[in-house]
């Protein structure tokens, strides 16, 4: 008998054997294939017969506030005019007055640590990042990236329906994921942000950066464009994404994470800009500290009764009396905060073009601002200051001196620009922490307190121009935010559990002055140094390296009296040094801050064997993107090496054959006048070895390059195994100095040579060059596997 089918098709026998839930799909289809397994709406045979449904996607809040967080980095407590300064900062002094001051925040004393808790709100050893992200030592509170367990503000707005975007410096990755194969697992898209623009590195040359990225790739023009300067460029960027979200769907909130990299140094600026503060610094820093200070007074910044302590006396961080620098010093040192000044003026100028956008918009009252710093200012300049920074970084992690005074002084005219790389002397850092002591690195105040701002017109009004003295950590951003938004955080990240919160919200305090605040205890450490806060009290410590960890170095004050860390109390008080110390033991267990730095280098040397893979010799063609600087880095890093250039060459051609740093360090081979040449760019020093005629033809040029010492090395020129040219005792490149990756065939973006670039521009090479190919050698004498052993044995004695 012929079964009767339905308007399906099917017979009715056939439906009716098949088993459905209420949605009308057949179970063993749904629990086998998991088809269907999310759908809230109902399938039959056809689309009339189905009933449709749309996940939802998530939307922030009626009325949830823009956010921007502006991070500025190493500006000190009294940059900005709303702080004390004499420097003028129309824009972040108009968000003080229509908004708040917090006067008594505090951060991280270095820039990955405290970039690592604002945007986890953990504590930064817990969120990976005890240190600055370069040498991951194979310790979890060093390990140099973001863990997958914490989450991150970008991801958990995003969640709520914000729109996330970030631009300037990132700095929470480790060296070797700088490299097209890296994981990318703590880059910023990676960690919440729909865009990003700026640069993964610790700092970038102003005028000339090596290497910027939109999202995860990077773009590489061949040159900047006359005039180019990188805090322009990051504003017109952040503008642009603001603009464009809006235009897209103004209903939906935006995240801007603006991470500024000025004010690092190098000390880069517009000549405009550096003219406009001309003589403004000739009076020196003792000068311009008191005067702060008084102005710190006048404004209620700092309370009447504040002892402004005396100059930094600490052996390595001293600080001369200006009075006692030579006429020479004084002209060079105001020189440097000339441009300083410039500098913070341009982080000025940024603000009020974002608040100018926003204001367009029609959106300025529903922005919440926040805005602050780092750390405190920096000491790297030395008591000299520099024209050539990496020179100086060098000097000053391997405590030596250099005295680069008549070098600076021939180069006055210049500081600021594109063929300097200046920073200032730590006498303009201790006027720019006012009233605090030393400076960033340290777990005093000077290392840690900086200026906070908040502003959002529509919900401050009543309270505008107001401060805020309780005592806040960055780690309390993060669930502000949340508190002030109706954000919900996330209790889960790719489907487990995260980490609790090491912050606690400050939202009450935003409204009242009154309000009291839950975070009343927090740790510090850094590089050994470390530090523990309570409830208006705290012990902090200025560790000598090398030496044992005890709670002799804890020097105890009293900061509800004594804010500026003045008068020590340990010897009065051992039993609460003790109670604190035992406290800080607690906290740093917690949040694994352990192993301490004992100043061995073990940290620097303590390597995982995955990065071995950098080190292997590497081919590069013609047309190859400019290398990645940590893996063009371990090519050449203190020790020998060897350059192989394989090309055809005919009379005439010229150009740069390969090229590995910029301005302030590097080298370049090239072939002018049918000559070739080794340049070598010894921190500003140029050195041009001849290697005589290039006969026409096949031919195979090699550098060869010996590792000496750690500090020094030989290079010697040969064509077709002819030795041609050499010259001994050439300073070794070290670290950061070759700043940009290695360039085939053209010397992009940032220059080895001024002269070659103002003459030739990126001097590309004109003849048929085959490839370039690196082989590295052993390390330079005494930098071999066994100094780590060395180092491991010298620190045991100090355990």
């Amino acid at each position: 008998m012929e079964q009767t089918k339905g308007k399906s098709g099917l017979s009715a026998q056939a439906q009716n054997d098949t088993q459905k839930d209420e949605r009308g799909i057949p179970e063993n289809v749904s629990a086998e294939t998991h088809a269907y397994r999310s759908f809230a709406g109902k399938i039959g045979r056809t689309m009339v017969q189905s009933k449709p449904d749309w996940p939802s996607r998530p939307e922030a809040p009626a009325g949830a506030p823009n956010i921007v967080v502006i991070l500025c980095d190493d500006v000190g407590y009294s940059d900005f005019g709303c702080f004390g300064s004499e420097i003028p900062t129309p824009n972040i002094d108009r968000l003080a007055e229509q908004g708040l001051r917090y006067t008594n925040f505090h951060v991280m004393p270095m820039c990955s640590p405290t970039r690592a808790a604002l945007l986890t709100g953990r504590n930064s050893h817990a969120a990976g990042v005890g240190w600055v992200a370069h040498a991951d030592p194979g310790f979890p509170g060093y390990a140099m990236e973001l863990p997958e367990d914490v989450t991150t503000i970008p991801e958990t707005l995003r969640a709520q329906g914000y729109a996330t975007y970030m631009v300037g410096k990132w700095h929470l990755c480790k060296d070797f994921d700088h490299t097209e194969t890296a994981s990318r697992a703590s880059w910023p898209v990676q960690r919440g942000f729909d865009r990003f623009y700026g640069f993964l590195e610790a700092f970038s040359n102003y005028h000339h950066p090596p290497t910027l990225m939109v999202d995860n790739s990077e773009v590489a023009p061949e040159r900047y464009p006359d005039g180019y300067y990188l805090t322009d460029d990051l504003t017109d960027r952040a503008v642009s994404m603001i603009r464009s979200s809006k235009a897209s769907d103004s209903s939906k909130p935006v995240f801007l994470y603006f991470a500024h990299p000025a004010v690092h140094a190098p000390l880069h600026a517009k000549p405009e800009d550096i003219e406009r503060h001309r003589g403004s610094y000739e009076r020196g820093w003792d000068a311009v500290r008191t005067a702060r200070f008084q102005k710190q007074i006048e404004l209620g910044v700092v309370a009447a009764d504040t002892r402004l302590p005396p100059r930094n006396s600490e052996p390595g961080d001293d600080v001369k009396p200006w009075d006692e620098l030579t006429a020479d010093e004084k002209r060079l040192f105001a020189r440097y905060m000339e441009v300083y000044a410039a500098m913070v003026g341009t982080i000025d100028e940024s603000v009020g073009r974002i608040r100018q956008t926003f204001e367009e918009l029609g959106e300025w009252d529903n922005t919440l601002v926040i805005l602050t710093s780092d750390n405190g200012a920096s000491r790297e300049g030395q008591v000299l200051g520099t024209t050539q920074y990496f020179d100086a970084l060098r000097m000053f992690y391997d405590k030596k001196t250099t005295d680069s005074i008549d070098r600076d002084i021939a180069a006055l005219d210049v500081i600021g620009g594109p063929t300097s790389m200046p920073h200032y002397p730590r006498g303009w850092g201790m006027a720019s922490n006012t009233p605090f002591r030393l400076y960033k690195g340290n777990t005093h105040a000077g290392g840690h307190r900086v200026p906070m701002v908040i502003s959002w017109p529509a919900r401050l009004r009543d309270v505008a121009g107001e401060m805020r003295e309780q005592y806040v950590h960055v780690t309390d951003l993060y669930p502000t935010l949340l508190d002030l938004t109706g954000a919900n955080d996330l209790q889960a990240r790719h489907g487990n559990p995260v980490r609790a919160l090491s912050g606690v919200s400050f939202g009450a305090t935003v409204f009242s002055g009154e309000a009291a605040h839950a975070h009343i205890s927090q740790y510090y450490e850094l590089s050994g140094h470390r530090g523990y806060y309570e409830e208006g009290w705290e012990i902090v410590s200025r560790h000598t390296p090398m030496t044992k960890f005890t709670d002799d170095e804890f020097e105890l004050y009293n900061l509800a009296v004594d804010p500026t860390e003045t008068t020590n109390l340990a010897k009065a008080e051992p039993d609460r040094v003790n109670r604190l110390a035992r406290a800080w033991e607690r906290a740093a267990w917690d949040n694994q801050v352990f192993p301490l730095d004992e100043g061995s280098g073990i940290r620097k040397f303590q390597r995982s064997d995955y990065e071995l893979r950098y080190e292997a010799p590497v081919r590069l063609v013609p047309g190859t993107a400019t290398l990645a600087r940590y893996r063009s880095l371990k090519l050449v890093d203190q020790r020998s090496f060897e350059i192989e250039i394989d090309l055809d060459f005919q009379p005439g051609d010229r150009g740069t054959l390969v090229a590995h740093g910029q301005q302030g360090g590097g080298y370049s081979i090239y072939i002018d006048k049918d000559e070739v040449h080794y340049l070598h760019n010894g921190y500003g020093d140029t050195t041009d070895i001849n290697g005589g005629a290039i006969p026409a033809g096949h031919r195979h040029i090699v550098i060869a390059a010996t590792a000496k010492s750690a500090t020094e090395i030989d290079i010697a020129i040969l064509v077709d195994g002819e030795r041609r040219g050499e010259k001994r005792g050439l300073a070794m490149l070290i670290g950061q100095a070759l700043f940009q990756g290695i360039d085939v065939g053209i010397d992009r973006r940032s220059p080895v040579s001024w002269e070659r670039f103002s003459s030739d521009g990126t001097f590309a090479f004109t003849g048929k060059l085959r490839s370039v190919t690196y082989r590295p050698g052993p390390p330079a004498p005494g930098l071999g596997p066994e100094r780590l052993e060395q180092l491991r044995k010298l620190a045991e004695r100090f355990d």
